[in-house]
This record gives C-alpha cells, sequence and structure tokens, in this order.
C-alpha cells in the first residue's frame, strides 16, 4: 500500500474568503485535517476551515502542552514542547503509513512563523509532502491600511516581538519599513523601541486583520492591557498620502456559512448576542440503544458538539452540526470552550460516555461555568446510564446493595487519597466499582489496589472484569481478588469488586453474582 500525501495548507489572515481555490478544494478532498491550538481547544486554523470541511472527515487536534505558562516537564519548556512535535508528528504519521492524505492547517502561511514548519521538518524526508501557501498577516494588515507598505527599492524588515528592546531598536532604525508580530504580551517592549527608535509617531496597530473583529489604531493610542497574539505592528517605508482608516472595534457580517466567531483566540471582546446553552449529556456506556431519548433529542438540537474524539465519533454526523474533537486530558479547556461557544449564542452539547456527572464532563462544566464571564450562560446535565450499572447488569445485580464508585486515576488526585478511600470503602463492606483502573502509561495502579483491598477482604471475594460493555468489543468475566491479573485490566476495563454479602452461582448463560442486601437480623429490624 502506498502512502499518503502530507499538504502544508496555508488558509490566510482570518477571513474564511482569503483561503485560496486550492486550499479550499484541498481541505475538502483530505481523508485527514489536522489543526492546531491552545489547552482552551478554540483552534482558529479549523475555524478558518470550517465552510470547506466535508462530513466524515478524521480530525486531528493537535492540543500544546503549553503556550506561555511554566511547565515542570523535565526538559523545561522547550522539552515540553519538542516532546508534543513528535508525538503530533507521530500521530500524522500514522495517518499517512496507513495511505492516507492529511492537509495540516496553518494561519497565513505555512512556512513563515507557523507551527506546520515543525511537522514539515519531522515528517518530510519520510512522504510526499507538499505546500499551499497563503496569504500572510502582513499582507492582510497593509491592506487594513490601506497605504503602500514598501515602495521603490525600500527594505521591508520583519521582526518577532520577542527580541530584545534594545535589538528591536537598533533594527527599527535601520530599516525603511517594518511589520513587528507576536505581540500580545510583548507590546510594551514593542512600543517602547518603537518611540526610542523615533518610529512610534508613524507606526499602527492592526489587530486580527481580515477577521470580523478587525480594528486598527495608533501604535501609540494601543491599551497594552488589550492586545491579542493575533496582532501586528506596522512602520510604512512611503509617507500615507491617504488617511489611514484608524478605527475601533468594528464587526461585519461574516458570510452565511461561516461561524465568525469561533476564531476568536480569546474571550474578551465579543458582540452583544443571546447567549445559547450548554447541555452536558452522557452517551451511555457504548450501545446505541443505551442512549436515551433525551439526550438524543439534545444533540439533533446542538449547533456544536463538544468531548473528547472518541466520544464525539459515537454520535451520527448531521449536516451544518458543528464538531470540536481534543485530546482527553484538557476538561477544564473543553468546558471553556463549550461555554464560550454558548456565550457567543451556540447550542452545544458537551459529550460525555456513561453518565456526565460520574468521572465525566458534567463537574468540569460547571466549575468553569462558575467563572464571572459565563454567569449568563445557561447549562444542563443530562443523565445517562452509567458504565457501572452497564457491567453489572451483564452479570446479575453485584451492586445491588450499598457501593461506592472509585476511580484509580492519579492525574486528578494523589495516590495517597486513592490508596485511603480504598481502605476506608473495604473496611465498611461495601461493594466498589472501579473507574480508570489503568491505561497505557500508567500500569501499576491495579496491583496496588489489590493489595490494599486484600487486607480487609478475603481472597475468594468475586470481581468482575467488563471490557468495552456495549461495544464491539465487549467481554465480561467474573474471576476472585486474590486471582486477579492487573495485566488483564486497561483503561475500557470497568472492574466490579464485591462484599461479604457478594455471591455468585453458575447457570447454563454463565456465572451469575449478585450482593444481597439482608445482613442477617439486623436487616429485618
Amino acid at each position: 500500500m502506498s502512502t499518503g500525501k502530507l499538504w502544508g495548507i496555508g488558509l490566510g489572515p482570518g477571513d474564511p474568503e482569503l483561503v485560496t481555490v486550492k486550499a479550499a478544494r484541498l481541505i475538502a478532498e483530505a481523508d485527514v485535517v489536522a489543526f492546531h491550538s491552545a489547552k482552551h481547544g478554540r483552534s482558529i486554523s479549523r475555524a478558518i476551515a470550517a465552510p470547506y470541511l466535508r462530513a466524515g472527515q478524521i480530525e486531528e487536534h493537535l492540543v500544546y502542552p503549553v503556550t506561555v505558562e511554566t511547565t515542570d516537564h523535565p526538559g523545561g519548556y522547550q522539552g515540553a514542547i519538542d516532546e508534543f512535535y513528535e508525538q503530533a508528528a507521530a500521530r500524522l504519521a500514522a495517518h499517512l503509513d496507513a495511505g492516507r492524505t492529511v492537509a495540516l492547517l496553518a494561519a497565513g502561511d505555512p512556512l513563515f512563523y507557523s507551527s506546520y514548519m515543525h511537522m514539515h521538518r519531522r515528517l518530510a524526508d519520510r512522504f510526499d509532502a507538499e505546500i499551499v501557501p497563503g496569504i500572510t498577516s502582513v499582507s492582510a494588515a497593509s491592506a487594513a491600511l490601506g497605504t503602500p507598505l514598501v515602495e521603490g527599492e525600500q527594505v521591508l524588515t520583519v521582526l518577532p516581538g520577542t527580541m530584545p528592546v534594545d535589538e528591536l531598536t537598533e533594527r527599527l532604525r535601520e530599516t525603511d519599513a517594518a511589520a513587528i508580530m507576536k505581540l500580545g504580551r510583548t507590546f510594551p517592549g514593542v512600543r517602547q523601541a518603537l518611540s526610542d527608535s523615533g518610529r512610534l509617531k508613524d507606526a499602527y496597530y492592526v489587530e486580527r486583520a481580515s477577521s470580523t473583529r478587525q480594528r486598527v489604531l495608533a501604535a501609540a493610542d494601543v491599551d497594552e492591557a488589550d492586545v491579542p497574539y493575533f496582532s501586528i505592528t506596522l512602520v510604512p517605508g512611503p509617507t500615507p498620502t491617504t488617511p489611514i482608516p484608524a478605527r475601533g472595534a468594528t464587526f461585519r457580517e461574516p458570510p452565511a456559512t461561516v461561524d465568525a466567531t469561533v476564531a476568536s483566540d480569546d474571550v474578551t471582546t465579543t458582540p452583544d448576542v443571546e447567549p445559547g446553552e450548554v447541555v452536558v449529556v452522557g452517551l451511555g456506556p457504548g450501545a446505541a440503544d443505551w442512549t436515551t431519548p433525551q439526550v438524543s433529542a439534545a444533540l439533533a438540537a446542538a449547533s456544536d458538539l463538544v468531548g473528547y474524539t472518541t466520544y464525539i465519533d459515537r454520535v451520527p454526523e448531521r449536516a451544518g452540526q458543528r464538531r470540536h474533537a481534543s485530546d482527553n486530558k484538557v476538561e477544564s479547556e473543553r468546558a471553556a470552550m463549550a461555554l464560550d461557544l454558548a456565550k457567543r449564542g451556540a447550542r452545544v452539547a458537551v459529550v460525555s460516555s456513561g453518565d456526565p456527572g460520574v468521572f465525566a464532563m458534567a463537574a468540569a462544566v460547571l466549575e468553569v461555568s462558575a467563572e464571572p464571564q459565563f454567569k449568563d450562560v445557561p447549562v444542563r446535565v443530562l443523565p445517562g446510564l452509567t458504565a457501572a450499572n452497564a457491567v453489572a447488569s451483564r452479570v446479575g445485580a453485584p451492586l445491588g446493595h450499598d457501593y461506592a464508585m472509585i476511580s484509580l486515576s492519579d492525574r486528578l488526585k494523589p495516590w495517597d487519597v486513592v490508596a485511603q478511600r480504598l481502605s476506608a470503602v473495604a473496611a465498611a463492606d461495601m461493594a466498589i466499582a472501579i473507574y480508570n483502573p489503568a491505561s497505557s502509561q500508567r500500569r501499576w495502579q491495579v496491583g496496588a489496589m489489590r493489595e490494599v483491598l486484600l487486607e480487609h477482604r478475603p481472597p475468594q471475594t468475586p470481581v468482575v472484569l467488563g471490557r468495552d460493555v456495549g461495544g464491539p468489543t465487549e467481554s465480561v468475566r467474573v474471576t476472585t481478588l486474590g486471582e486477579l491479573e492487573p495485566d488483564e485490566v486497561d483503561m475500557r476495563t470497568l472492574l466490579i469488586i464485591g462484599s461479604s454479602t457478594t455471591t455468585t452461582f453458575d447457570t447454563p448463560e454463565g456465572t451469575r453474582v449478585f450482593t444481597s442486601r439482608r445482613y442477617g437480623s439486623a436487616e429485618s429490624r
């Protein structure tokens, strides 16, 4: 089988109508569409390309682990970024090895201060790779000024705002015209360099060029506290012969097929719109007929779906409905994205497996919704069939009496807390449903759990292992605590640990399990 082709697709500066004809065609034809975003999950590139996507395309959402914040990665910030690029390249390489065409989206031009170049370096030596150039932000900002940037033999210098102020000052003194990119937090230093070089009076600031939220101001008039990353400062070479159209924020009507609001990289400035709502739904553990009619109706009514890629893929495609899939480790960022969309008028369904209130997205959404910026956004939670109840039903009623639900994941809480809770529940003689028992990187917790439980429970205590229940690879097996093999357990497995009243017996249909509600004479009082 031949390998697929990697396309680096330049999308232009923000207006979907500035995407080239070739880029639009290739986006629509691609098997896989890949795009980057920060942890908040809102991808400007994906929003620009939205009018050209087709139903059924695979989407690869590449989420940066850090942007400007600190990190505890052993290699520091650069180590975290390098590791991310390697992992992202491996994800795209898997599609290319399978013969799929991959369109990697890049705002502006793919080889001009773009994330695409990091994938090109890692993949172009192994796969066929081709670049589709895009209109740069420099060109879009110049068009917004409505005046020539350079003419004749004048020299244009493109400078990153991250340069030291003294070096930036020197380069501004030496050039005829300049474009300063990568603003945001760097703008105070940039303005200082413009002032020190004597260029401030001739400098202009363009924010979100070509988008529905474009602003043009004199650089000297800009509020330093309100400068997003997607802005640029221009110092034209020739003296303007026509007035610069300096103006504040303006909102023009976007094309009917484009959701212009999603292309925002922050939530600080929005048009006055009535908020939509966020509905957090549970699909149930696997089988489509375990999704409730109430949840199905909410999914059908939603303008946007937000969720972990695996769960989003379980929802049938609907014409005109936008799908925002992301990694399973960005719950808070995913919640903020959903609330931001709803704040701008969207009807958003946040998709969870099982029940959204059981180790899923309901808590994350409600926690973020308590922030003042989302106070007017309605949030509803629709229940779903839990994985614990689904697994229990396959063998009978192992959760027929008091029971607890405990997640073995120590990603959001320390293992000492997990172990303490396991010990307390085991000592209280309650059945236990164990969620998130293991993953590809987290293998030791099941064995540690077994040792904690054996301090309070006999080895013959029944244990139910349910994997992918309701799914195409479903398997359910009954064993004992003493014979439980940790290597049999993965992230798709749910464990039910019995109590002292849990009983097993054999039938022609297989082993049945129930936990009696009777505790001798105590129950009859």
